[in-house]
């Protein structure tokens, strides 16, 4: 009789093993994981509260296991980098009609709140079906508001708030958060790149001109300065010489000897310097 009860026992305890792993009747949660239990009888949706171990009803309940930590969703032009492998950044037109290749990441998570309405709605490839095409039309959306230049650099921080904003809106209507977004590079166009390398280079022209023309200004300052100054040396010189017509003789004769004392001018006249200079100190 015993032996009949332990075979009984034994055999339903094969059973039941069989059937936890034949039909897996059973889901494990992981810490950060949270399961949407399907019941096939009635369409009804449970969501799991806690980690652990679960029992489902054999081929009734089926389970759907969600990550619920952040995650990042990148696009980005590097081969090796996102979740496209190859170029994978994206593409938009700015206000003044450039082409930009921009380089994003997205931080996310689904909304534990609401995410038997996720499943329901959307399920499991949120990614595809939200994440993906809704980063995609709001950064063109919102770029396409802008010039160039501010998508580059002038207002690239604000651009990054805007489409943070945007895109949290969007997605907390499809049962997802959006943590943060990154614009993480911005490429231009080879042409407009050219053509913003030629406009540096006629900046730099134009200051050296700038330069040159200063310079030419002062040097221009400076011989009118010096004209004044030699047109008031003459001014000067030419009052001395109408107050005493005899230094123009004076300067003359200095320039021929500094040592002579006098000197006959023609065979009437003497010019003496000793009596010139005594009468100038007087």
């Amino acid at each position: 009789m015993t032996k009949n009860i332990g075979k009984t026992v034994l055999i339903g305890l094969i059973i039941i093993f069989v059937l936890i792993f034949l039909f897996k009747i059973y889901v494990i949660i992981d810490p950060g994981e949270k399961a949407v239990i399907f019941n096939k009888a009635t369409g009804n949706l449970r969501v799991t509260t806690n980690e652990g171990f679960y029992f489902l009803v054999p081929l009734i309940e089926q389970p759907t296991v969600y990550d619920m930590k952040a995650r990042t969703y990148t696009m980005s032009i590097a081969t090796l980098e996102g979740e496209m492998k190859g170029d994978d950044s994206l593409q938009a037109l700015t206000a003044d009609g450039q082409t930009v290749l921009i380089d994003i990441s997205v931080r996310y998570h689904p909304d534990g709140e609401n995410l038997d309405k996720l499943h329901r709605r959307i399920g499991i490839d949120f990614i595809n079906k939200v994440i993906r095409p809704q980063v995609r039309s709001i950064v063109r959306m919102i770029v396409a508001e802008y010039p160039v230049l501010d998508v580059y650099s002038g207002k690239r921080l604000q651009i990054q708030a805007e489409i943070e904003n945007k895109m949290g809106d969007s997605f907390k209507k499809n049962f997802l958060i959006c943590e943060e977004v990154l614009l993480r590079n911005v490429q231009f166009s080879t042409e407009f790149q050219q053509a913003i390398e030629n406009k540096q280079i006629a900046q730099q022209e134009a200051q050296r001109m700038k330069y040159v023309l200063e310079k030419q200004e002062l040097e221009k300052k400076r011989k009118i300065i010096e004209a004044e100054g030699e047109s008031e040396s003459l001014r000067l010189k030419g009052k001395a010489l109408a107050d005493n017509p005899q230094l123009i003789q004076y300067e003359y004769i200095k320039l021929l000897a500094p040592n002579v004392q006098a000197i006959v001018t023609d065979q009437n006249t003497i010019f003496n310097f000793s009596d010139f200079l005594k009468n100038q100190k007087k």
